[in-house]
């Protein structure tokens, strides 16, 4: 038997020493039948069985090119599902701090492409649009930095670029419109992120910033961050997987997966999927956002 994944990484099953498997959270037909599967792989292979938390696995992500990270860190995990900043201080201990209240920052990405006539998914065509337009063409909100927390919103940003589109009717817009507005939004979500995570560094005192998430390939994004991290004192590492590994991957969860197995940890045939990050346990115990 030679599955694709393992023939590509140039392994053999016999070269196993564990199974791990994603079980929350995210589409859970999909996960029901990843969990599935990896149950009776590793029954028939003879080896021990753990799930991951892909949220975890993000925390995680920048370690499988930059080593382990300083601890204490923040994470921000940035993507079309989710939009989490966390406290992290090793493996399994975890502080969530803040999380947007309505829609991600990479569903507002995408929402707004879409509004704009352009293609899915909106992140990507975004970005690349954003560097030919101009930032401060349309006033766009930041939204809740007028308050303190760590928690964040994007479907008030959203809102408002509907509002200034609607006079333009339908696309397909101006070229030089959707350029200005695909700026101007970016800038917002830009300027929102980089000072949630600034805030959290403040609160919690943290050496390291580490990025998980389709969004955290954002180049703005990454050169706000990095220009931010680089004027605290003392300076934090800001840590980034490349792009292959900022969105979700198996990689990330192999390497959760290994060290959850190197402590010990077993799954056993109850192991079941959640769909929500609630549902998966990961929040259980935490403690209150500074």
């Amino acid at each position: 038997m030679n599955l694709c994944p393992l023939g590509e990484a140039g392994v053999q099953p016999r070269e196993l020493t564990g199974i791990a498997v994603t079980n929350a959270p995210g589409l859970v037909g999909s996960l029901v039948v990843g969990v599935a599967f990896a149950k009776a792989y590793a029954g028939a292979l003879g080896l021990p069985l753990v799930g991951v938390n892909h949220i975890e696995a993000h925390l995680h992500s920048a370690s499988l090119e930059h080593g382990d990270s300083p601890w204490p860190a923040v994470a921000l995990v940035v993507s079309g599902g989710h939009t989490e900043l966390v406290e992290v201080r090793g493996l399994g201990k975890y502080r969530w701090l803040g999380a947007t209240l309505d829609d991600a920052a990479g569903e507002a990405y995408d929402k707004v492409a879409k509004r704009l006539g352009l293609g899915f998914p909106g992140g990507p065509i975004l970005d690349r649009l954003a560097a030919e337009g101009r930032a401060d063409a349309f006033d766009f909100p930041r939204p809740m930095l007028d308050r303190p927390g760590l928690d964040l919103s994007f479907s008030g940003l959203k809102t408002a670029v509907a509002n200034v589109l609607r006079p333009h009717g339908e696309p397909p817009y101006a070229d030089a419109l959707v350029r200005d507005m695909a700026a101007s939004f970016q800038a917002a979500v830009v300027a929102t992120l980089v000072a949630k995570c600034e805030r959290a560094l403040e609160a919690t005192g943290a050496r390291a910033l580490n990025l998980g998430g389709g969004v955290a390939c954002n180049r703005a994004l990454r050169s706000a961050l990095a220009t931010m991290c680089a004027g605290r004192e003392p300076a934090c590492v800001l840590r980034i997987p490349s792009p292959r590994l900022c969105a979700d991957n198996a990689a990330m969860i192999a390497w959760v997966g290994a060290r959850r197995l190197a402590r010990g940890e077993r799954a056993g045939s109850d192991l079941d999927a959640a769909a929500s990050l609630e549902a998966s346990g990961l929040l259980a115990g935490q403690g209150a956002a500074p």
